[in-house]
């Protein structure tokens, strides 16, 4: 269970990065209530997922997921370059976070 608080948490913080381009310096209402919203989602879920789980594994997964879905959301919808270096480069961050995910252990 706790590792399912740590993937929903990494997927709203996709949310939280888009919504803070799309919020262009907190200028726009809602995006900027958007990404507060994932943001404090995303936290809280990290959180609460802390209790049972190793910070180092729990946070590199976290953050994987965020910064691979980030860019891959950009690439799809926001018009970011899409390169070969791009798409390897986020394999390998899939990649290192399964391989952190499976060296962690729960409390």
């Amino acid at each position: 269970m706790a590792w399912l608080l740590v993937i929903v948490a990494g997927l709203l913080e996709v949310g939280f990065a888009v919504g803070l381009k799309l919020s262009h310096g907190f200028t726009r209402l809602w995006p900027t209530i958007a990404f507060c919203a994932f943001a404090l989602g995303s936290f809280g879920l990290l959180t609460l997922a802390l209790k049972r789980l190793d910070v180092g594994p729990a946070y590199a997964v976290w953050t994987g997921i965020g910064a691979a879905g980030t860019a891959v959301y950009g690439m799809i919808f926001l018009g970011d370059v899409v390169s070969t270096l791009k798409i390897v480069s986020i394999t390998l961050v899939i990649v290192g976070v399964v391989g952190l995910q499976l060296s962690g252990g729960v409390r």
